[in-house]
């Protein structure tokens, strides 16, 4: 059974999903759920849902902390879902096509460092853009320039906050990322 460590910076709402769904399925084990920060919410629900959590911060990503920790816990995907951390080169070179990411909007639109969660609401309401969406993508060396596995899309309607148009986004993120993470598993 395929291994797969969760990376995230933040609540863990997808990290839920994720560990959700391949619980029920038990077609891979997620076995790690890595945190970058000591007060991510991630970390609380890691120990709800039983698995083990690590938080290696970004300086251990860096001094390749990160890269010794994976390959020791025979890790054989990486999911990113909330990590706001740029991947070493390292790691994307070891795990080629292997680790992918979920953006919150259809890039390549915005996208790039410091891009994420309620910035890309609010800059895709700026820009009077009338649909959003997700994409999924492998993680290159650079922020959100990974080949596109999947695009999903959704309307911005006339009256969203960023708030209404962040959960239309998320539905789609629930939706979609566990069962594109099973499929590229599964090749």
């Amino acid at each position: 059974m395929k291994r797969i460590a969760i990376l995230a910076s933040g609540t863990g709402t997808n990290a839920e999903r994720i560990v959700r769904y391949f619980q029920e399925k038990g077609t891979a084990e997620v076995a790690w759920i890595i945190a970058s920060r000591a007060s991510a919410g991630v970390i609380e629900r890691a120990a709800r849902l039983h698995v083990p959590c690590k938080v290696i911060t970004p300086d251990g990503f860096a001094s390749g902390e990160a890269f010794r920790f994976l390959k020791e816990n025979e890790i054989d995907f990486i999911v990113l879902a909330g990590f706001l951390s740029r991947v070493p080169d390292e790691i994307v070179h070891a795990y080629p096509q292997k680790i992918v990411n979920i953006h919150p909007s259809l890039l390549p639109k915005f996208g790039g460092k410091g891009m994420f969660g309620m910035h890309v609401h609010e800059a895709v309401l700026a820009a009077g853009e009338t649909e959003s969406g997700i994409t999924i993508q492998y993680v290159s060396e650079k922020y959100d320039e990974g080949a596109f596995i999947l695009q999903a899309k959704c309307p911005v309607l006339p009256d969203d906050t960023p708030d209404t148009l962040a959960a239309r986004v998320h539905e789609l993120e629930y939706r979609y990322y566990p069962e594109v993470i099973e499929k590229l598993i599964k090749k």
